[in-house]
């Protein structure tokens, strides 16, 4: 059986350079995506590469990145943009595979195994895909305004490797001729879903090279870590058969959610209940304006000693309205937090996203005629603060501390969840190692 033709493409600083075609005042400066540098709270989602070369990370408090980088440039992120860019960039590889398997909002698969067979010159080759390969660079630095670093290989894995291999706007092949050469010898961090702790780990049995991993005995590794050692041995040596996904019609997203570090610790639930209204409302806009409800409500809590609580449960129909995510976190959180310590920071999130207005059985126990008067309030509330300001209008319970409704949520960092590599029934083909 013939290889397959697999592409990962990855765009590249993705929020910044998306910020960037909206701030061509900003061009040659370094800029970061992030929260609001004058409170307490946000950390750096991405940074451009002139802020990254400062030594700019991702994941970095704005305190620290601004240490780095003096002149360091934040703007808050908007998650609706990027997610219409993904859309878009996802819709152009469409046009060269229906196998399309996003990997966040910033990544995907692309098989071109068929494809191949039918552009260009027809043949099924590693050399073809590197052609199709260049012609979506192109055609995304042209239409959307971005780059892209791709990677080219046939298998998942590799294909990632590929492209986080040469940034910016580079496309990287990895061929059975070159692999041994070019990837075992990079460090084994490199591989997917090595993180600092498996690394560690790894390291204390003498492995430190993706080479070295793939050469190790699979008896062994699953001996030290179960059956992600045989996955990562898989992975290691190039024999990951997971299927690219067609995730269709579903959003490139496990969830949407919204956290905040409060402008001072919480005490009580009256406290808890006005920040998660504050919350809900901003997820509540972000799923209406993406034109998707959830099912699934998640709280996460941490304390002020920095202590973290996470829950969330499934409420009976899925929602995009405010008051209802907000009733299912504050139900959420008044079972899981026993008020040891304040709190300092909190977020929402709603997952097991779909399509809005979705088909779907209706209860005899759900007030429809409710429920639609209350989706009519969320979206004229939004309508009036997009022309007058977020503080034209707010919920009375806002007026019992004016310090704590000062929060403007919807500028606060949106998490975005992407879907899981294993979710779909994906099979690495680490159940044949041993045999």
């Amino acid at each position: 059986m013939s290889d397959r033709i697999i592409l990962h493409v990855d765009c590249n600083c993705f929020y910044a350079s998306v910020e960037m075609l909206y701030h061509p005042e900003y061009d040659g400066k370094p800029l970061a995506v992030g929260g609001d540098p004058e409170e307490r709270h946000g950390i750096v989602l991405t940074a451009n590469y002139i802020a990254k070369r400062q030594g700019v990370k991702t994941g970095m408090a704005l305190w620290q990145a601004r240490q780095c980088c003096p002149d360091l440039i934040f703007v808050p992120p908007r998650m609706y943009l990027y997610i219409r860019f993904s859309r878009m960039a996802r819709a152009i590889y469409r046009e060269y595979s229906e196998q399309v398997e996003s990997f966040g909002l910033d990544e995907c698969w692309i098989d071109l195994t068929d494809s191949c067979g039918i552009l260009g010159d027809g043949t099924k080759t590693i050399e073809n895909g590197y052609r199709i390969a260049r012609e979506i660079s192109g055609r995304i630095r042209k239409e959307l305004g971005i780059t892209v670093s791709i990677g080219v290989s046939w298998n998942k894995i590799y294909a990632k490797l590929g492209s986080d291999y040469k940034k910016p706007d580079a496309i990287t092949v990895f061929d059975r001729e070159n692999y041994r050469q070019l990837i075992f010898p990079l460090p084994v961090s490199d591989l997917l879903y090595v993180g600092r702790r498996t690394d560690r780990k790894l390291a204390q049995y003498g492995i430190h090279t993706i080479g070295q991993l793939a050469e190790e005995d699979p008896r062994y590794l699953q001996n030290w870590f179960g059956k992600v050692g045989l996955m990562l041995s898989v992975f290691a040596r190039g024999e990951d058969r997971t299927p690219v996904n067609d995730v269709g019609i579903e959003a490139p997203v496990k969830s949407i959610g919204n956290s905040t570090t409060t402008p001072r610790d919480l005490v009580n639930n009256e406290d808890v209940r006005l920040v998660l209204y504050l919350l809900s409302e901003s997820v509540s806009e972000r799923l209406r304006e993406n034109h998707f409800e959830g099912q699934v409500i998640s709280v996460y809590v941490r304390d002020n000693e920095l202590w973290g609580f996470h829950q969330q449960k499934k409420i009976s129909a899925p929602t995009n309205i405010s008051g209802e995510i907000e009733a299912a976190a504050f139900d959420i959180f008044q079972n899981m937090y026993r008020w040891e310590r304040p709190i300092r920071s909190i977020g929402v999130s709603v997952g097991d996203l779909k399509p809005e207005h979705q088909t779907r059985q209706l209860s005899l126990f759900v007030n429809e005629q409710y429920r639609e008067r209350l989706m009519r309030a969320d979206r004229m509330v939004t309508q009036i603060r997009s022309r007058y300001g977020y503080d034209a209008v707010q919920r009375g319970i806002m007026h019992e501390d004016k310090y704590l409704s000062s929060l403007n949520a919807t500028a606060e960092d949106h998490m975005i969840h992407p879907h899981s590599y294993f979710e779909n029934g994906n099979r690495t083909g680490c159940e044949a190692v041993l045999l």
